[in-house]
């Protein structure tokens, strides 16, 4: 009988499931269906560069699945049915079946948390999301105030890569927390002199209470006044896994166990944004290709594996770096502990830009051609 997978997402993580399953289970009776809202794989960590206006690759998922076995469904993913096993579509041919079930479907930006985050900002956490930016930016007078809120990594890299790309625009950071304080100290002291050398006005340990039209009110009643708003101050899953019924946490990421198995509905798998998977210690794994990858690579063993009657061994998820760029010719590589904690060791500037890119462009390539879940990551 032939055994139906599912891989919602074509993502870093979903991609190099698909590629991977199908090489593992060559031969085997199976039928591969990946199901994504568009039909090219978008290189996410890129998205800031999208709302610089530059020109990104383009990335036929078709081609990337040529050769698998694998389909490609065009759709988007609306609900889950988790007694029937169906995955319901907003488009023919609206209704799928599975026998196991992978949800790689990332994450977007969090509107839900402050008020009007949904109604007046901008965001670079899909691709077409920051292709509207950048037709929004080109029509920004000279001397225009754009805003970032968020002092996470997408929020680094998206203010310095605008700032670069459009000198003549007003550029602030709003962050929550102290301005890079996971970073080491000579990583901080590069990023401040960074942000200093683009002229972003930095506003750091104050939080948003609510976006308007006109800018942002402060929690403490300031007023800071923007034309563009654009919100990089935390992600979450999409609805999907928590209307199904599947256990998930505070940001809407499956809960799954050391298999990548749903701890509610085992016959589900989750990997990258989509999940909250063991990590170092205490910790879940953050949100970032650098576990998304792994995370796919192991889960297409694992089902594997379970297909063939074998048992899947734990993962664990150990991490290495931290990349940002800053803009197109600088950057910092903050070397890690395998709890991601920073050690002393940082590569910055031109040296940094170019690893960054890299390893950006390695990450694209694992997708095409993804190995084993090798011992460096368990």
């Amino acid at each position: 009988m032939t055994h139906r997978i599912i891989i919602l997402g074509a993502g870093y993580s979903g991609l190099a499931a698909a590629k991977r399953m199908a090489r593992r289970l060559r031969g085997r009776d199976i039928a591969l269906t990946v199901v994504n809202a568009t039909e090219r794989f978008v290189e996410r960590v890129r998205l800031h560069q999208l709302a610089a206006g530059q020109n990104l690759s383009a990335r036929p998922i078709r081609e990337i699945l040529s050769g698998t076995g694998g389909m490609l469904v065009v759709a988007r993913v609306t609900s889950i049915d988790l007694s029937r096993r169906t995955v319901q579509l907003d488009t023919a041919p609206y209704e799928l079946a599975y026998d196991i079930l992978v949800n790689a479907l990332g994450s977007g930006a969090d509107s839900e948390t402050v008020p009007g985050v949904g109604d007046h900002a901008y965001s670079v956490a899909e691709a077409s999301q920051a292709a509207r930016l950048a037709s929004r930016l080109t029509d920004c007078p000279k001397g225009s105030t754009l805003a970032v809120v968020g002092g996470g990594l997408t929020g680094i890299e998206t203010a310095t890569e605008l700032a670069e790309a459009h000198p003549d625009l007003r550029v602030q950071l709003v962050t929550a927390g102290r301005f890079g304080g996971w970073l080491s100290q000579s990583a901080q002291h590069h990023l401040h002199r960074s942000v200093a050398v683009r002229t972003i006005d930095l506003h750091d340990q104050l939080c948003v209470d609510r976006i308007r039209a006109d800018g942002l009110v402060l929690e403490d009643g300031r007023e800071l006044s923007s034309e563009v708003v654009v919100w990089a101050a935390g992600f979450r899953a999409p609805p999907v896994a928590r209307d199904a019924g599947l256990a998930v946490d505070e940001r809407g990421r499956m809960i799954v166990d050391t298999a990548l198995r749903s701890v509610s509905h085992p016959d589900v798998y989750g990997i990258g944004d989509a999940a909250a998977a063991p990590g170092p210690g205490e910790l879940t794994t953050r949100m970032s290709c650098q576990t998304g990858l792994p995370m796919g690579m192991f889960a297409a063993d694992a089902v594997a594996r379970r297909l063939t009657g074998h048992a899947t061994k734990p993962v664990r998820i150990r991490y290495v770096w931290q990349n940002i760029s800053l803009g197109r010719r600088d950057g910092i590589t903050q070397f890690t502990r395998p709890d991601d904690s920073p050690i002393a060791a940082v590569l910055t500037g031109r040296s940094a830009a170019r690893f960054k890119e890299s390893v950006t462009r390695g990450a694209a390539l694992a997708v095409r051609h993804p190995g084993p879940y090798t011992q460096r990551w368990e």
